[in-house]
């Protein structure tokens, strides 16, 4: 079992706070054991009683019924109001928020999870987890129809240094299977690469696909599937729809939309597959509306939707610092700067505006820097902001960290998705 200790002690954290705990993140990375393995155990390590810990799984058979939210809603209250004197936790797994029913008993209203698991949040003596994999019927709305009253917990994939501690051994082997297979927690239990490939593939064909297809009733599977395509061989790179489409309808001879495309990308970060950056002018502090760049929750997903034939590894480390610095809870934008010298006015690119409440800081990604145009090319960029916030350049290419004549602080990879340096 591979301890997922940050989100964990989220949930701990929050435990009575008075507001429901809503775990999101894409199917298959660990929100159920999260919930229902690692904090079940930490409650009975505390003495919970087995019996005062209600666990309902609605993508189980047993459980069908209770995805009626009145019969759900009826099963819970008969059980805590009937011993006011206990503390009960519940877990729901697999939440479908946009399932409606007539509540015939009292005036025919439609009703939804939402109502009836604020009502149950009323109860002093439970407290309500429950898990969800789409942000469409989930996330969004957290606020709105929570009234504002709930915790979201955002699940990824495991992040490098979760592998690390279970894999051991050669921090950069270790580094080089994560870069191919990614983190999803099944890896972790095959041998075999080709047990590996194909279970990430039928991540992609058989559940991510179909998920995408059936809960937005996707009419074109085909340009959906080329957009997947095309966003993951360009992570790391500006493009917008009109860019999409327009390579789509090259390929494919044919016209495509680009507010179809603009649907179906939405449609893919709903799901949490892929994510946006947006561009931000660091000296007017605004934001572009196009282009963005897009990156992969998951680098073995991305791959196996190439079928391991773009294995680029400066695109590859520029999108897992992304999902690392995502994952630690920072707000992440693609930085734009401009060059006035020589009268000229020509926009250049930080790769990561990285701000943490009043906080702030400038990275770059950098594989290497074995040449001086490319040291030029990476410096240039955070010198031009004149400014006092700290400029980190992250690199593979480096044995230890280091601040250079210019203040600018070069950071090892390996250092920073273990946590050995620390950047704010």
């Amino acid at each position: 079992m591979i301890k997922r200790e940050s989100y964990l002690n989220r949930l701990i954290h929050n435990m009575w706070n008075g507001e429901i705990k809503v775990i999101t993140g894409i199917r298959r990375c660990g929100k159920s054991v999260l919930l229902f393995e690692l904090f079940y155990s930490y409650l009975c390590e505390q003495g919970v009683p087995e019996e005062e810990i209600m666990k309902i799984e609605l993508d189980q058979r047993r459980y069908y019924k209770y995805r009626n939210p009145i019969t759900l809603c009826e099963y819970v209250e008969s059980v805590v109001q009937n011993h006011k004197e206990k503390k009960f936790y519940l877990f729901i797994d697999e939440v479908q928020l946009t399932t409606k029913v007539v509540d015939k008993e009292n005036g025919g209203i439609e009703v939804t999870i939402y109502d009836m698991l604020n009502e149950l949040k009323a109860y002093k003596n439970l407290d309500v987890y429950v898990t969800g994999s789409n942000s469409k019927g989930l996330s969004k709305d957290i606020a709105t129809e929570f009234r504002g009253r709930a915790t979201q917990i955002h699940v990824f994939p495991l992040s490098f240094g979760e592998v690390y501690s279970y894999v051991g051994g050669d921090e950069r082997k270790a580094l080089e299977g994560y870069m191919l297979y990614g983190g999803m927690p099944r890896i972790f239990a095959l041998e075999e690469e080709r047990d590996k490939k194909d279970y990430l593939s039928s991540l992609y064909e058989e559940l991510y696909i179909r998920d995408i297809a059936e809960r937005n009733s996707i009419e074109r599977e085909d340009i959906l599937n080329d957009i997947l395509d095309f966003l993951a061989s360009q992570i790391s790179l500006l493009t917008n729809p009109n860019n999409i489409a327009n390579a789509l309808a090259s390929m494919r001879n044919e016209k495509v939309n680009p507010t179809l495309v603009s649907n179906y990308v939405q449609h893919a970060m709903d799901s949490f597959l892929i994510e946006r950056a947006r561009r931000y002018d660091v000296k007017g502090k605004t934001y572009f509306k196009y282009p963005n760049k897009y990156y992969y929750t998951d680098m073995g997903l991305r791959n196996t939707r190439l079928n391991y034939r773009q294995y680029d590894s400066g695109h590859i480390m520029e999108n897992i610092i992304y999902n690392e610095l995502i994952r630690k809870g920072y707000s992440v934008d693609v930085g734009v700067i401009t060059d006035r010298t020589g009268g000229a006015n020509v926009q250049k690119e930080i790769d990561f505006v990285v701000n943490d409440a009043d906080k702030k800081i400038y990275i770059q990604s950098a594989f290497q820097m074995d040449t001086e145009r490319k040291e030029s090319s990476e410096l240039t960029s955070l010198m031009l902001t004149k400014d006092f916030f700290k400029k980190v350049i992250i690199r593979m290419d480096v044995p230890h960290n280091f601040y250079d004549e210019n203040g600018i602080f070069h950071c090892s990879l390996i250092d920073f998705l273990l946590g050995k340096a620390e950047l704010f």
